[in-house]
C-alpha cells in the first residue's frame, strides 16, 4: 500500500507508515477500499466514518491507470459504504496545490468550502 500511495497519491501524511496502515485496517477494514485492473492494485480511497461524519482519503489511481472510471468507482463504493452506515454528507481532504485533483473531485460533485480550515496538532515527535 506505502509503495503504491508513493507512485500514485500526491503529498504523504504522518500515517503513512506500515503501523498507520494496520491500525486503520484493524481498527475499520471496510474502510479501505481497493480497486484492482489485471490482477494488479489500480487505485485506493479511505472512506472513514466516525459515526458523525464522513471522511475521505487517498483517493489514488495508478497513473497507468489513470482516465479509465477507477477513481469514480472508488468513489461511488465509499459513498455507497457512508450511506449504509447513516452517513449524510463526504468530505474530502485535497491538496491547495494539486489542481488535477480539484478537477476530479469537481467532476465527482464535490465542491471546495472555503469557509473552512484545517487545524492540526501532532501527537507524537
Amino acid at each position: 500500500m506505502l509503495a503504491f500511495w508513493k507512485v500514485a497519491a500526491e503529498g504523504t501524511s504522518i500515517s503513512d507508515d506500515r503501523g498507520g496502515v494496520e491500525r486503520l485496517v484493524a481498527r475499520d477494514p471496510e474502510a479501505l477500499v481497493l480497486a484492482e485492473r489485471d490482477g494488479e492494485l489500480a487505485g485506493t480511497v479511505i472512506a472513514g466514518f466516525d459515526g458523525w461524519r464522513c471522511h475521505l482519503y487517498r483517493l489514488a489511481v495508478h497513473p497507468d491507470h489513470r482516465r479509465r472510471g477507477i477513481a469514480s468507482a472508488l468513489l461511488a463504493a465509499a459513498e455507497e459504504r457512508f450511506v449504509r452506515l447513516g452517513g449524510r454528507r463526504a468530505d474530502a481532504m485535497v491538496l491547495t496545490r494539486n489542481a488535477t485533483a480539484h478537477a476530479a473531485w469537481g467532476a465527482a460533485g464535490y465542491a471546495a468550502e472555503e469557509q473552512w480550515r484545517r487545524w492540526v496538532k501532532p501527537l507524537t515527535d
